[in-house]
C-alpha cells in the first residue's frame, strides 16, 4: 500500500490533481475538503459531512491530515501565548501567538532548531535537526486557530530557524495560506524575517509578491556583526545592503530592521551614527528591541537611557524607529528566546 500523503503539504492545485487522478473527483470536491480543513479546522475526513461515507473512507485511507500535537502551552501576563508542538517524528518546535492592538499575530517556526548559532539567541543552542515541511509550518497556524477558536490576522516567519534556509517550504506555506479556496489570508499579512540570507532576499524580490520583509541586523559594522551573527561572514553587510536595495527597487516596499539592544555591545552613540549611515538611502523602519535574556547567555539588556539616546540619534538623522514594547519575556516567548523544549 502506498504511503499516505499528508494533506497539509498540498497546495490547492495539488489537492485538485490528487482528488482528480486518484478518485476521479471534480474540482469542487477539492474546494469542499479545503474549506473543511482551512476554514472549519476539521482534520478528520469522517467529520466532513457533505462528502459521502464511501468517499470519506477512501480519502481517509490515502490522505492524512496531521497538524502538530500540542505538548504544552504557556500564557504571559501580557496575553502572549507560547505553544510547544510535537511533530509526527517526535521532534518538537515552539511558536508564539501575540496580541497587539486587538489583532492576533502568529510567529511560526520554519526549522527544528537553527543552524545559524547567533551568539544572543536560544534557538540555535540545541543545534539544528531538520527543515520543516510546508505542512508542518501551516499546521502550527491551523492548530493555533483551532485551539483559540479565533481567526489569526498576521503571520511572521520569525520563530525557530532561518526561513530562507527552508525557502521552498516557506514559500509554499504562503501560497497555501494565501489561497482564497484555503485559508485566504491576505498576502500583505505575511512577513518573512531573515538574519540576512541574501539569495532568499533576492528570490523574494524576483517573485514580486508583496510579502513583507524584516531583517535582523543587530550590528552596524562587519566586525561586530560577524561576532554576533556568523552568517555575516558569508553575507557581509555590503552584500546584504546591495540585496536590500535590489529588493526595494523591485517591490517598492519599506523594510523592517530588527536591532537588539545589548548593553555595552552595540548600543553606543557611535553605533547609532554607524547604523544611520549604513541604512542611508533605504526606506526602512527600525525596531529597537531591548535584549531578552536566554539561559547561558553572556549579554545584558541596554538601559532605558541608552536605548532612548540611540533612538533619538536615529530620529534626528531621519531614520524612522520605535522602541519595541516587550511581549512574552516572562515565559521565554520573546525575540531570541524560543527553544525546542519549554523550560520546566
Amino acid at each position: 500500500m502506498d504511503e499516505a500523503v499528508n494533506g497539509l503539504d498540498l497546495d490547492y492545485p495539488e489537492w485538485v490533481d490528487a482528488l482528480s487522478e486518484k478518485f476521479g473527483l471534480q474540482r469542487y470536491r477539492a474546494d469542499q475538503v479545503c474549506q473543511w480543513i482551512y476554514q472549519k479546522k476539521v482534520f478528520d475526513f469522517y467529520e466532513m459531512t457533505n462528502l459521502s461515507k464511501d468517499l470519506r473512507q477512501k480519502l481517509a485511507g490515502s490522505i492524512v491530515i496531521t497538524p502538530p500535537v500540542l505538548a504544552r502551552m504557556e500564557t504571559s501576563k501580557d496575553g502572549t501565548r507560547k505553544f510547544l508542538w510535537q511533530l509526527q517524528d517526535g521532534e518538537s518546535v515552539e511558536s508564539v501567538l501575540l496580541v497587539q492592538q486587538g489583532r492576533l499575530t502568529a510567529c511560526l517556526s520554519t526549522q527544528v532548531g537553527c543552524p545559524l548559532s547567533c551568539a544572543f539567541c536560544a534557538s540555535g543552542k540545541s543545534g539544528f535537526v531538520r527543515n520543516l515541511s510546508a505542512g508542518e509550518i501551516t499546521g502550527q497556524f491551523l492548530a493555533m486557530e483551532k485551539f483559540t477558536d479565533q481567526d489569526i490576522d498576521n503571520i511572521v516567519y520569525m520563530g525557530m530557524g532561518e526561513p530562507f534556509l527552508n525557502q521552498e517550504a516557506v514559500f509554499k506555506s504562503i501560497r497555501i495560506l494565501n489561497e482564497p479556496k484555503m485559508r485566504g489570508l491576505g498576502i500583505r499579512h505575511f512577513t518573512i524575517s531573515t538574519a540576512g540570507v541574501v539569495p532568499g532576499i533576492l528570490a523574494l524580490a524576483e517573485m514580486k509578491i508583496p510579502v513583507r520583509l524584516s531583517v535582523s541586523l543587530h550590528a552596524p559594522n562587519d566586525q561586530l556583526r560577524s561576532k554576533l551573527m556568523p552568517i555575516n561572514k558569508q553575507y557581509p553587510l555590503s552584500t546584504l545592503m546591495e540585496a536590500l536595495r535590489k529588493y526595494q527597487s523591485a517591490t517598492k516596499d519599506r523594510i523592517t530592521i530588527e536591532y537588539l539592544m545589548m548593553n555595552g555591545v552595540n548600543d553606543s552613540t557611535e553605533h547609532a551614527y554607524e547604523l544611520a549611515t549604513l541604512l542611508s538611502g533605504l526606506s526602512v523602519y527600525v525596531n529597537l528591541i531591548p535584549y531578552n535574556s536566554v539561559p547561558g547567555g553572556n549579554f545584558k539588556r541596554s538601559t532605558d537611557g541608552r536605548i532612548k539616546a540611540f533612538a533619538d540619534i536615529l530620529s534626528k538623522l531621519n531614520i524612522e524607529c520605535e522602541i519595541r514594547r516587550e511581549r512574552g519575556s516572562d515565559i521565554n516567548a520573546a525575540c531570541g528566546q524560543l527553544r525546542r523544549v519549554m523550560n520546566q
